[in-house]
């Protein structure tokens, strides 16, 4: 039994579990991660993960949190030229399902619902029959993001909440989607019409760093935020009739898999 599934699945690990989901101890992890002595894990932590350091660029990383959310060189990143395509807002472990009696089929058994995650029942509601798409952030993905499309953004909405893992094990016990700590983007799209865009934390994940939390317009391609240490999550709620899903990545969810992709690759298309 490795140590996520102790601290998931037995009851002594539950115990262990319920302070290092609160907020106080992610945001002291946060301060050591920030300190000048933390540079000292940056090597051994690219080498673990296979890191090419020569992708990004360092000139002005100063601790481990500044080399975790360090910039790529944007020729690594392109974004789709297609006018029709709908792109990755990160890069991550994508997973995408349809909204079906508000609910969303997550890993295995777990579910959550639309409502429960916006905390907002009419809002909720707008995306019946619509897309939930779901990308995973390994500790070895790149943890800036940028906006998934081209709209009028309303203030983000902030919903406090605790810090679970997001690897399978913790999906598989808690809703975790439902707890953690995230922000969102409600983005009035001309294409896809009402549009979400949401980050999510996890353990040891203190803080969600969005550059633009005030309404204004928002492009497609900018740069949204960035997520400090952790895996993390960010979802995408499209509404019904607006896309249709690139086959790879259907086929993959269908089986319940999920499909690696890259910041500003196509996920879909508008119809």
């Amino acid at each position: 039994m490795n140590g996520l599934d102790f601290l998931y699945k037995t009851n002594i690990g539950r115990i262990i579990l319920k302070p290092l989901t609160l907020k106080p101890l992610s945001e002291l992890s946060g301060r050591i991660l920030d300190s000048r002595l933390s540079m000292l894990l940056i090597k051994p932590f690219a080498e673990a993960n296979g890191i090419r350091i020569e992708d990004y660029i360092l000139d002005d990383v100063r601790s481990f949190n500044d080399f975790f959310c360090r910039k790529i060189k944007s020729e690594l990143r392109p974004l789709s030229p297609r006018e029709n395509a709908v792109i990755a807002p990160c890069d991550g472990l994508l997973k995408v399902n349809r909204i079906t009696n508000g609910m969303v089929f997550s890993v295995k058994q777990s579910t959550f619902t639309i409502r429960s995650l916006l905390r907002d029942k009419k809002l909720a509601e707008e995306f019946e029959g619509g897309y939930c798409f779901v990308y995973r952030l390994c500790v070895n993905h790149y943890h800036r993001y940028i906006y998934f499309t081209d709209g009028m953004k309303k203030a983000d909405r902030r919903i406090r909440g605790f810090y679970h893992t997001v690897r399978p094990v913790a999906l598989e016990e808690f809703p975790v989607f439902t707890e953690n700590s995230r922000q969102y983007s409600i983005i009035d799209s001309k294409e896809l019409g009402r549009c979400v865009q949401m980050e999510v934390g996890a353990m040891l994940v203190g803080r969600i760093v969005n550059e633009k939390p005030i309404a204004g317009r928002v492009y497609r391609g900018e740069e949204k935020g960035h997520f400090e240490y952790g895996g993390s999550t960010i979802i995408v709620l499209v509404p019904k009739d607006k896309i249709k899903l690139r086959e790879e990545i259907k086929v993959k969810s269908a089986k319940g898999e999920e499909f690696p992709i890259k910041m500003g690759e196509v996920v879909a298309e508008t119809v």
